[in-house]
């Protein structure tokens, strides 16, 4: 899955240093790396965690079961109001990335 997602981040055209850096904090955090729905996925024992996908005006990770988590920061957002499960936190730029690594591996 590694050729995959390197495949992936040097085909994009937008947010392939954002990428990247989610790629490091992700792996970092012991999740294991896998390609799924034409994205970076990043999975626990078998089970998806988190989907790094990107947009005209940001890029974001996408948790899968986003609503169960804590999110004392208040970072983690419904993609639309009709989603249930799902909650992304949304990077509009490099910059935001690193200042939130610290949270984000939290």
């Amino acid at each position: 899955m590694r050729a995959k997602v390197d495949q992936f981040l040097s085909r994009a055209e937008q947010w392939q240093a954002e990428f990247e850096q989610l790629r490091v904090i992700l792996l970092d955090c012991g999740l294991s790396e896998a390609f799924k729905w034409g994205k970076p996925c990043y999975t626990f024992q078998d089970s998806n965690i988190v989907l790094m996908h990107g947009f005209k005006d940001y890029c974001a990770l996408l948790f899968f079961k986003g609503v169960l988590m804590q999110d004392p920061d208040d970072i983690l957002v419904a993609q639309t109001e009709n989603v249930q499960a799902t909650r992304q936190i949304r990077f509009p730029n490099l910059q935001a990335i690193v200042s939130m690594e610290a949270t984000l591996k939290a």
